[in-house]
């Protein structure tokens, strides 16, 4: 069995392509400084899989579809759903959506999540392909394009808007971030740390993210919304106001706040002890 990572020359192809050798395939890659071409994988592999960003996949897919057959499996790495499994179901191939919840920084897959979305494959393609990513010990949460876009809306999305935010604003307020670090409590420096874990990676994905998913706009309404109401709980200085705003949040996240709790605690006892 062939699989065959277009874009396999990238960090995310490269972290793969050992992945799939492990469980017996042999690994084509395609990419801008490859003899092979994408067209030229598309047609000898069993498995294709498009692992390029996400403003190019559509187009990329659109490229190989027709040189698809029935019997071969369509694959892609990307953050959004929706669009690029309504092109990879134009060809004659199996589809099934893949975003590996991760960088490809990471050291193996172990606890690492892979979101599927099988939109055209058979039961024993699917449990194939599952075998693979669970031998590594990743953890596969199984949904449908709409809904992985919907909710990465929500889990990148307003998280990437809230980060940049803080970024955007320590900005606007001139502050030395060497000098908040010798008043910084823990949770400052972790949250300072993810602002500066984004910021040192390509601009062009997160921007992808924020700008392309369809479902987007929706949650920063309701994040413009949220922070308009807090902005005028805090101007009253009514504690009363706060509590009631603090206390509705607090029931809707439940048992997780005490997880959350748990996990931060760790966290913090790990930045103390390194």
């Amino acid at each position: 069995m062939k699989a065959g990572i277009i874009g396999g020359t990238g960090r995310m192809g490269r972290l793969f392509t050992p992945v799939f050798e492990r469980a017996g395939y042999e690994v084509l890659v395609s990419g801008r400084t490859t003899a092979l071409t994408n067209e030229q994988l598309a047609e000898r592999c069993e498995l294709v899989i498009v692992s390029v960003p996400i403003h190019d996949t559509v187009r990329v897919i659109d490229e190989i579809a027709p040189l698809l057959s029935p019997g071969q499996l369509l694959c892609d790495f990307t953050s959004l759903k929706v669009k690029p499994v309504e092109a990879m179901l134009k060809s004659k191939a199996d589809v099934i959506g893949l975003h590996p919840m991760f960088g490809p920084t990471v050291s193996s897959l172990h606890h690492q999540t892979i979101i599927v979305c099988p939109a055209r494959a058979s039961k024993g393609e699917l449990t194939g392909l599952l075998s693979v990513f669970r031998a590594e010990g990743a953890e596969c949460t199984l949904t449908s394009p709409e809904e992985h876009d919907r909710m990465m809306a929500v889990v990148q999305g307003l998280t990437h808007f809230v980060t940049l935010c803080m970024a955007d604003t320590v900005r606007r307020l001139g502050v030395d971030i060497e000098k908040t670090l010798t008043f910084t409590s823990p949770v400052y420096q972790i949250e300072l740390s993810l602002v500066g874990r984004l910021l040192s990676q390509d601009p062009a994905l997160y921007a992808d993210i924020l700008q392309q998913n369809p479902f987007v706009p929706d949650v920063l309404a309701a994040c413009r919304d949220s922070a308009a109401e807090l902005s005028s709980i805090v101007g009253s200085r009514d504690p009363a106001l706060f509590r009631q705003f603090f206390e509705q949040d607090s029931r809707h996240l439940g048992a997780y706040c005490d997880e959350g709790q748990a996990i931060t605690d760790a966290l913090i006892e790990c930045m103390v002890n390194r």
